[in-house]
This record gives C-alpha cells, sequence and structure tokens, in this order.
C-alpha cells in the first residue's frame, strides 16, 4: 500500500502540481514576450554575421525611442544639477567632465537621427534595391555613409570610455575626500558613472542570462525556452513583405559569397533566375524552400531569429 503522501504528491489538483503548471505558463509566456526575444536577437547579432542596418536590433524604432529618451533625461538631469550647485566646489574640475560629457550626447543625436532615417528604407527596400542594377548608385551612397557614421560612432564611444575611465580617477580619488564639498556635483558623477558600468556590463550579462540562467531553467523545467517562440507559422501578410527577387550571379557580395551560393534547407546551389527570398536576418534561401518552412516555424531555418 503506497503511503498517501505520494498519492497526493501525484494527484493532478495536488498544489505542487499547480505550482508546476502555474511556472510552466509562465516560462511559456516568457519566452514569447517581446523583451526576452529582442535580447536573443541582440545575442545572435553580436555573435553571428552583421548586417549594418538591417539585422541589427539597435537600430529598431522602439530601441532608438528609448536611446534619445535616455539621453534627453541626462541632458536634463545634468544641466538642472550643475545649475543649482554654483556655490559648490570640488577637488576637481566635475563641472568639466559633466560639460564633456553632455557634449558627447549632443553628438550622439546626429548619429541618433541618421539611425532613424535610414533603418526603415533599408529595411523595407534595401534588399530590393540591391537587385536592381539602376539603383546601385544609391546603395553605394548609403554604404559610404553608413561607414562614415560607423567611424563617427566608434569615436565617439572610445571618447566615452576614456571619459569613463577619468571620471572614475577624479570622483573616487580618495587622498582628497572632498565628497562633502560638492554633494549634489559628485552624486551626479556617481550616478552617471554607475549608468555606464551597467551599460558597458551588458553584453557580460546578456550572455550569463542566455547562456547560463535560461538553459538550467529550461533544463530544470523540461521546457525548451530558445524554441518556444518560433513554434508558430508565419502568415500569408508575413511572407508578402519580405524582400524577393530572381539570383543573379554577378550580385552575390564578395563578403558572404560562400554563405549565399547554395540554399541551406535544400543543399542545391542557386541557379540563374531563381526565385530567391532574404529574411531580416540577412539569410537568403530559395523562395520555395523558405516559404514552406516558414510556414511551420517562422523563423530563420540557421539563426532562429523570428519574423518581426
Amino acid at each position: 500500500m503506497r503511503p498517501p503522501s505520494s498519492s497526493s504528491s501525484a494527484a493532478p489538483g495536488s498544489s505542487a502540481g499547480r505550482v508546476s503548471a502555474f511556472t510552466m505558463r509562465a516560462v511559456a509566456r516568457m519566452s514569447r514576450a517581446r523583451w526576452f526575444i529582442f535580447l536573443r536577437r541582440v545575442y545572435q547579432y553580436q555573435n553571428g554575421p552583421r548586417s549594418d542596418l538591417v539585422s541589427n536590433p539597435f537600430n529598431s524604432p522602439g530601441w532608438l525611442a528609448l536611446e534619445l529618451g535616455v539621453i534627453v533625461a541626462q541632458m536634463v538631469l545634468t544641466t538642472a544639477v550643475v545649475a543649482n550647485s554654483p556655490k559648490e566646489r570640488p577637488a576637481w574640475p566635475l563641472r568639466l567632465w559633466v560639460a564633456a560629457y553632455n557634449v558627447g550626447n549632443v553628438l550622439s543625436l546626429p548619429l541618433l537621427y541618421w539611425r532613424h532615417r535610414h533603418y526603415p528604407a533599408a529595411a523595407g527596400r534595401g534588399d530590393e534595391l540591391s537587385g536592381d542594377p539602376e539603383m546601385h548608385g544609391v546603395n553605394d551612397a548609403l554604404r559610404d555613409s553608413s561607414y562614415l557614421m560607423n567611424k563617427a560612432r566608434a569615436f565617439l564611444e572610445l571618447f566615452f570610455a576614456m571619459w569613463f575611465v577619468m571620471g572614475n580617477v577624479w570622483v573616487f580619488d580618495a587622498r582628497l575626500g572632498s565628497f562633502h564639498r560638492a554633494p549634489r556635483l559628485y552624486a551626479l558623477c556617481v550616478g552617471l558613472l554607475a549608468w555606464n558600468a551597467v551599460v558597458y556590463s551588458l553584453p557580460f550579462l546578456l550572455f550569463l542570462l542566455l547562456c547560463c540562467f535560461v538553459p538550467m531553467v529550461g533544463y530544470a523545467l523540461g521546457y525548451n525556452m530558445n524554441s518556444a517562440s518560433v513554434g508558430r507559422g508565419a502568415s500569408d501578410e508575413q511572407l508578402a513583405v519580405l524582400p524577393r527577387w530572381r539570383f543573379k550571379e554577378p550580385e552575390v557580395p564578395r563578403d558572404r559569397e560562400h554563405d549565399n551560393r547554395e540554399c541551406s534547407i535544400c543543399l542545391a546551389q542557386y541557379k540563374e533566375k531563381e526565385e530567391v527570398r532574404q529574411l531580416p536576418c540577412t539569410h537568403m534561401f530559395h523562395l520555395k524552400c523558405v516559404d514552406r518552412w516558414l510556414r511551420i516555424i517562422s523563423s530563420c531555418p540557421l539563426c532562429k531569429q523570428e519574423l518581426s
């Protein structure tokens, strides 16, 4: 005769069963949430082949709006604190540090506007334009401006990194201990430094979340969180907006020549004038192959990025 505890624990309506079912539903809902899908797109972008405009999740309208809000909030906060602390006399020139930090924020605005201006065009019709010989000049101009903007962004990120180090030296200099002489300025600088420390540590935190925490949760619950959000087929409307064209041998980019000569689904090489389709992640397949795949699972067969 089995003990009562075993019978009650195995019962479907027991508290343990209800907790397990609730946890499974919560995990399934989280795996299909937009923020979790976005984090997986970020991780895939950082660890795979990149396209500056199309596949970069940081060029999405929502993320650009968030960046703009953070920049404006920092500029308003720093201006208000500096204006309300004219009598404070810090040991280090913290006002200079805050002013240069604000200059960097101001210089970030044109880059943010450029990304907002060019991303929709590249995502919506960039692949179609790449297959039109008459639009090669437009694509070359866009590529040149993208190169210049990426260089400017790299120099700006280098400035912020160097200024972050300088701020840590000035703010946390224990030799002077002059926090009481400028409490507002020091609190502002500490807050900005803490924010930048979180931003710089995001790749590591993302790695811990997606490569350590998520697999452990999935293993413990017997649930594949990484593929849970790609278990639905694409609709006709989603397929209609994806770019398609007839393959031409000279149009294969040199940097992706090997990847774009063979369909990864049927493993056959592309032939002249065969219809192909490119997904938002920039991976290309035969039109019939990938449409058949997407009607079952609405994600890329290679990188598992979902259709937006």
